[in-house]
């Protein structure tokens, strides 16, 4: 039986797997301005709105007690506002507030412009050409 040119999938796969995985930890060892707990956090809350730290914490997937801590953090830095959980007296409704919102685009905009660079300074014309199918091909495979 002759070799198949079609792609070992498990291969292929963990290749992708561990690449996207470098390529996220390189971007925010080189372009993130916050810290990870509180870039997730302020993410979170820019994508879904307004949030109780239960359902942060359940959504970063940590105890509501670090999800206390980190929304403590950013309500000292100016980054959220607390309001009366309407729905439960004894709790707050985390909002994103507007200098959270400046210091999340400030981060995203330093990882978008980093990843930049590297495509320029990196990768041939051909291999950019190549490289603009795949958010579409990766948005595809996360449906």
């Amino acid at each position: 039986m002759a070799p198949s040119n079609e792609p070992d999938l498990p291969d292929l796969a963990e290749q992708l797997r561990q690449a996207i995985g470098r390529l996220v930890r390189t971007t925010r060892a080189q372009a993130d301005s916050l810290p990870r707990t509180h870039a997730e956090t302020l993410g979170y809350l820019s994508r879904e709105g307004p949030r109780t730290i239960a359902e942060l914490a359940a959504l970063r997937r940590v105890t509501h007690q670090s999800m206390s801590r980190t929304v403590g953090e950013l309500a000292a830095l100016g980054f959220v506002s607390r309001t009366p959980n309407p729905a439960d007296a004894r709790g707050f409704v985390i909002t994103l507030a507007p200098a959270g919102g400046v210091a999340l685009d400030t981060d995203r905009a330093a990882r978008r412009e980093w990843v930049a660079a590297a495509i320029a300074n990196r990768l041939t014309p051909e291999e950019q050409r190549l490289l603009a199918a795949v958010p579409a091909l990766l948005d595809r495979l996360a449906d």
